[in-house]
Order: structure tokens, then sequence, then C-alpha cells
């Protein structure tokens, strides 16, 4: 049963390490390099603390960590969205367990309204999961970027 912990500030350190690590991961689609220390940049994670409207989450199985989420409320299309996935994962060892669908059908309950979800053309699972998720709110399909698609829907 997946369940929702919103990131606090004591756990920060967390969801930076976790954070860095799907970063890497998304290097398959980017072109991102790291920084002298190590890291992978990204402008905004700090707002995810001092921003009220921005959401991290910790996403939970049966009290294990698989994955985290971030909501933030800006548009990709210059569009009015309640919500923004701005990034979404589950881990790769629990990728096969259906989880990231069940996350997102969550977060979509818990957090209705006015939707986008940015992916990659390229990462085929993430199109794969964005398309079958969001069926049932009959989305909107915008090109953002040569290789990116938006999603706008509400639920």
């Amino acid at each position: 049963m997946i369940e929702f912990k919103e990131v606090k500030p004591e756990n920060r350190d967390l969801l930076w390490n976790i954070y860095q690590k799907y970063l890497y991961e998304m290097t398959t689609y980017y072109d991102d390099e790291m920084d002298e220390s190590g890291n992978y940049h990204y402008g905004y994670f700090d707002a995810y603390f001092t921003e009220p409207e921005r959401k991290a989450l910790l996403i939970y199985d049966r009290q294990v960590l698989v994955g985290f989420a971030m909501i933030n409320p800006y548009s990709y299309i210059h569009g009015q969205p309640d919500h923004v996935l701005a990034e979404f994962t589950i881990f790769p060892m629990y990728r096969k367990k259906h989880l990231a669908t069940e996350a997102a059908e969550g977060i979509f309950s818990n957090y209705g309204g006015r939707w986008e979800i940015k992916y990659n053309e390229k990462n085929v699972a993430a199109k794969r999961l964005w398309t079958q998720v969001t069926a049932k709110y009959n989305p909107r399909q915008y090109r953002y970027s040569e290789d990116e698609t938006v999603l706008s829907f509400s639920t």
C-alpha cells in the first residue's frame, strides 16, 4: 500500500541524496554534467523547502522508501495548472511491481485539479506510464521541445 510523506527540512539531505541518483539516471536522456563535487545541479531544489506552493513527497510501500515526487504550480506551456509533476521516480528495483501507477494515481487523487506532466520521448517507460495513467483524464498533448511532451489534464 502506497503512502506519501511530505519532505520536511530535516529530511532535506535524504531527498538530495536520492534526487542525485535520479538525476544520474536521467543523463540517459539529458546531457547534464556533474559539478566539481560530483553532484548534478537543480536550481529549484532549495525552493521546495522555502516556497509553500512546492511539495516534495517521499513515496513508501509498506514502510519501505520506494521513490519520490516533486510538485509545483509552474506551467511548462504557459497554462494555469494547479499542479505540475516536476519530478517523479520509483527506484529501479521496485518498478516491476506497478508501484509507479499506484503512486501516480494516489498523487492525482490527493491533489485534485489541473495538472501538467512533462516526459522525454526517449524515455519509453515514462511515456508508457504517463500515457496509461492519464488516459482516463483525456489529456491534451503539447510538444515542449524536440524530445519532450507535456500532458495537460484535470483530475
